[in-house]
């Protein structure tokens, strides 16, 4: 029986995948990777390409988790951490990193055209309008933060970004012309179709229950089988503690998980797109209650948003949604929305994503906080590199311990109620 999806519109349009099947006995391969999202995919692509045998335990079905759930924006920064900080944090490993984030977008869209991926994948830019006349200066610091380090980044204005957005609900803002959009689960079915046809196995419906260094090698178990290998790739992100709690507590624990609800409005007629968002750009503004949104291949606008309390939450996120669009461009009128899902995204302290060892020729990579789709495809690749044999030293890998939260249970049962506090800084102007 097949694994079920989350009835999202991505669950309904990706190209259908045969499910691979489950490890069963004993394997041996070169690389193995926990997780069959965008990471781990890319990283058993990157390792196949280099010649190395590489095996995906993945503990649903390709694309179940986060990456096939998300609302495939390619953002090619993250949510906090600019990239002086990286540098002053971890030294050429944080620069390193920097030039992986500004790449990320790239890097993630190459792939999707050197194997002819059908993943809706459109490079139309990314844009993060100012919602105050305040937080244009914050724009302004991101756009010369990052085109210090030479990647392409504008400041637009007000009427700029009226024309851009087709409202003028914003202020101004920061434009990457590298960013765009995919459909997720469609993206992450086609790379690991670009795995497996270049070497890759990957095994679905297992769940690895535990792994350890025994001698030269890792050691995974899963319900009904065992994989022995000489390096490791863990890439379950915020997932991490949802299957097998025992995993690896330590960071699992390190991020929080918090539900991401995403949702489809109805195609849009012709003339509201001539007017709305007319270039077809994503968009996620500088509120810490997002309004974002973007256009899928068949002209619905993909947006989401987060509320309060557990009660009703699906249909009390879909009005909200739907209240900040009709808010956003009137004359759309109150959207109707054909589909709504959620997922976890892993959010820390900082917003900084972390890079583990986990012994000798293992690896691991937490906290996405919302950003993962390009950062997590190019991490993939990165962290294969590792595992193949490229020196640490060369490679955008700033590596720290885990810190896991204390109360972890607790700080996850309150982190909903970040959302109040967010809501009332989106009120304040920053002093920059």
């Amino acid at each position: 029986m097949a694994v079920e999806f989350p009835p999202s519109l991505w669950a309904a349009t990706a190209p259908e995948r045969t499910p691979a099947p489950a490890l069963t006995g004993t394997a041996e391969t070169d690389v193995a990777v926990i997780g069959g999202g965008f990471t781990g995919l890319s990283a058993a692509l990157e390792a196949a390409r280099r010649g190395h045998a590489v095996t995906v335990l993945e503990g649903k079905a390709v694309g179940w988790g986060a990456s096939g759930r998300n609302n495939g924006q390619v953002i090619p920064i993250l949510t906090s951490a600019e990239p002086d900080v990286w540098v002053s944090r971890y030294g050429d490993a944080g620069r390193r990193m920097v030039n992986l984030i500004g790449n990320s977008a790239d890097v993630l869209f190459d792939l999707t055209r050197e194997f002819d991926m059908k993943a809706e994948a459109e490079q139309a830019g990314w844009f993060q309008p100012a919602h105050s006349p305040g937080r244009v200066k914050l724009s302004q610091k991101r756009v010369e933060a990052w085109t210090k380090y030479g990647f392409p980044a504008e400041l637009k204005g007000r009427e700029e970004t009226e024309a851009l957005l087709g409202s003028s609900a914003w202020y101004g803002g920061m434009y990457n012309p590298t960013g765009g959009h995919i459909n997720p689960l469609a993206f992450a079915r086609e790379l690991a179709r670009a795995a497996e046809a270049t070497g890759a196995v990957i095994h679905e419906e297992s769940p690895v229950i535990s792994f350890a260094r025994e001698g030269a090698q890792w050691v995974l178990k899963t319900a009904q089988g065992t994989l022995k290998a000489r390096a490791l790739i863990m890439a379950s992100n915020a997932y991490t503690g949802e299957l097998s709690p025992g995993l690896a507590p330590r960071i699992a624990h390190s991020v929080v998980p918090v539900l991401s609800w995403q949702m489809s409005t109805e195609p849009l007629g012709d003339n509201l797109r001539k007017t709305i968002l007319p270039g077809r750009q994503a968009v996620s503004d500088t509120r810490g209650d997002l309004r974002f949104f973007r256009y899928d291949a068949r002209n619905r606008l993909i947006t989401g948003g987060a509320v309060m309390g557990s009660w009703d939450v699906a249909n009390r996120v879909r009005k909200k949604a739907a209240a900040s669009l009709a808010d956003s461009f009137p004359e759309m009128g109150l959207p109707e929305m054909t589909h709504v899902w959620s997922g976890y995204i892993g959010m820390n302290w900082d917003r900084f994503p972390r890079i583990h060892s986990l012994g000798q020729d293992g690896w691991a990579w937490i906290g996405c906080n919302g950003r993962g789709v390009a950062l997590g495809t190019s991490l993939g690749r990165e962290l294969a590199r590792a595992a193949t044999g490229q020196a640490v030293e060369e490679l955008a890998l700033p590596v720290t311990e885990p810190k896991p939260f204390p109360a972890h249970a607790i700080v996850r049962r309150v982190a909903p109620s970040y959302l109040a506090w967010l809501k009332r800084k989106d009120h304040q102007e920053l002093k920059l």
